[in-house]
């Protein structure tokens, strides 16, 4: 058997084991470049792991290590009351107030920023008989429009990779593309639903009766005093947007040494924040890429590519590769499909037959629109901070989106990417 097809079969193995089992992909990517690369291409250990992204790496860990310490602190809830005060406390803005605060969270490096903005904006959903699952798709939209900055974790992996494999970045459009599209879908979810009363729990109406007592929504915020702690933490978040967006340094390098500058002052913060490193995102894409070098060396990434030119319409083959990302992605990791999708489309993306920059918008879409899926990691988040007697409701209206999405998302990607390509002509 050629060692193309070994690979491909054990690529789809990873992707049913980790959907089916619940391990982390990027652990089986480690055992598969190992037993792909030492034992059927002959490598020795340090050619199969050379594929390992050390500045991804440290980005990773950097990234969620700072957000770590404004998530334990308290500065994120004070980001929130801020957003509140500046509405003046109209509860009909407060969908768009929690869709913007997920998007710039996401947008700074707070990768788990669905995890963070939920449990707030679900609660005064509640509070305020606003539709919940409305607000619930706010957040996660909120969370994919701005998922591709160029100083996030989806938005570095991505344009980091071109650059390796030798393309030019296109990091505006990566951003503004998913940006804007999630941004229309949140207008037309806000205009159909939100006239919706939508599922309530019995104690529900409870809260409700509490917060029409007290007078003022944003009294269902607390307003929490700010801090040294949160002072320092808001200023580090500030410089290593500056240091990044207008100096281009090291985003990895940059965002550790703030932290460890806060950890240094604030010791048992600094031991809380670490415990919110995200180490089974770090694990997913570095173990991930790591097979993929491997892929690359057993001549797959070619083999695949030639297989997708001989169909011979590039768009044709484009709008494909979507479908296949998005069908996928509501199962399993957004980043792990993107990854493997990507490295799958470079000699496809060389041959010059699409526009780079929107092909990779239009996959960076495709694979994350369907995130509001129960079995992606938003989509969970999202679910479990949903009352427990309206959560199996919850849950099907979740797998109806998530479907309908899977449906018409890739081909409006799709869009997205035959436009720059078809005026590049």
């Amino acid at each position: 058997m050629h060692a193309e097809l070994i690979s491909i079969i054990v690529l789809a193995a990873m992707f049913i084991i980790a959907t089916w089992r619940d391990i982390n992909m990027g652990l089986l990517g480690f055992i598969a470049a190992a037993g792909l690369g030492g034992l059927v291409l002959g490598q020795a250990p340090e050619e199969f792991l050379s594929g390992f992204p050390v500045d991804l790496f440290l980005t990773l860990v950097g990234l969620t290590y700072l957000f770590g310490f404004a998530q334990s602190n308290g500065a994120i809830e004070i980001l929130v009351d801020w957003c509140v005060r500046l509405v003046g406390g109209r509860t009909a803005a407060m969908p768009w107030v929690f869709f913007v605060l997920t998007a710039v969270l996401i947008a700074f490096g707070a990768l788990f920023a669905v995890a963070i903005v939920a449990p707030l904006a679900l609660s005064f959903a509640r509070r305020h008989r606003i539709n919940q699952f409305m607000m619930g798709l706010m957040v996660v939209h909120g969370a994919l429009a701005g998922a591709f900055s160029p100083i996030s974790v989806y938005g570095i992996f991505i344009n980091d990779y071109l650059d390796s494999k030798g393309f030019e970045p296109a990091p505006t459009t990566l951003f503004f593309a998913p940006f804007i599209f999630n941004a229309v879908l949140s207008a037309v979810v806000h205009l159909v639903l939100h006239r919706r009363e939508g599922l309530r729990a019995p104690h529900d109406d409870e809260d409700s009766t509490l917060v029409e007592q007290a007078g003022n929504p944003t009294d269902t915020v607390l307003r929490p005093k700010l801090n040294g702690q949160q002072v320092l933490t808001l200023i580090g978040l500030a410089l290593m947007a500056v240091s990044v967006l207008v100096f281009s340094w090291d985003v990895g390098l940059v965002t550790i040494v703030i932290a460890v500058f806060l950890a240094a002052i604030y010791p048992s913060a600094g031991r809380a924040a670490m415990t919110k490193v995200s180490w089974s995102v770090v694990i997913l894409i570095t173990g991930v890429l790591t097979y993929i070098e491997v892929l690359q060396s057993a001549g797959t990434v070619e083999w695949v590519s030639a297989s997708i030119t001989a169909i011979g319409v590039p768009l044709l083959a484009a709008l494909l590769l979507f479908y296949l990302s998005g069908i996928v992605s509501a199962l399993a990791s957004s980043l792990a499909i993107i990854g493997v999708v990507i490295a799958l489309a470079v000699p496809f993306l060389e041959s010059g037959e699409v526009h780079v920059g929107g092909f990779v918008a239009a996959l960076a879409i495709s694979a994350t629109i369907v995130d509001i899926s129960p079995f992606s990691t938003n989509g969970a988040m999202l679910l479990a901070n949903v009352d427990q007697t309206i959560r199996d409701r919850y849950y099907r209206q979740m797998i109806g989106y998530a479907g309908l999405m899977c449906l018409i998302g890739p081909a409006l990607a799709w869009v997205v990417a035959a436009i720059p390509t078809l005026l590049s002509r």
